[in-house]
């Protein structure tokens, strides 16, 4: 397997393992977003009830009721701060997903350099082999017409 190929076959590697890696960026992307709508439609609801509750104190309530209010809003405010937890969770995967994109796209930048590298050179290469191909051509030419002028 010649040296370009196994290159080219790198690169494609790494292409896939970066956009793969961008997939699992979006997914968690859209989870955090999820997990931030869950947070605010808690936060939401937790402000209702305890609007409602302070309306119910305003037209008097009684103890019973106080009672189940206030539990209700402290089991909503673990619940939000379990919700609040499970974002910050959810965003240091988005962080590591992220870090791990960049990661595979310097790998793949790194491979696209040295391709690009291996074909400046190639054509350099190639480059040089036609200017010898003219100048020997040009010496034979030269050459011919110097022996065509000695015949005469």
């Amino acid at each position: 397997m010649s040296a370009t190929s196994q290159l080219d076959m790198l690169s494609e590697l790494a292409r896939n393992a970066r956009d793969q890696a961008g997939q699992a960026l979006a997914g968690e992307r859209q989870s955090e977003q999820q997990v931030n709508a869950q947070l605010e439609s808690l936060t939401r609801y937790r402000h209702e009830y305890a609007v409602r509750l302070q309306q119910a104190m305003r037209d008097g309530i009684d103890p019973a009721s106080m009672h189940n209010y206030q539990q209700f809003l402290a089991s909503l405010d673990a619940a939000l701060e379990r919700a609040r937890q499970a974002l910050e969770e959810q965003r240091q995967r988005v962080t590591r997903r992220q870090q791990q994109w960049q990661q595979e796209q310097q790998r793949l930048s790194a491979y696209d350099t040295l391709s690009s590298r291996r074909e400046a050179e190639q054509q350099k290469q190639e480059a040089r082999r036609e200017q010898r191909f003219n100048d020997e051509m040009a010496s034979g030419r030269l050459l011919r017409e110097r022996n065509a002028a000695r015949d005469t």
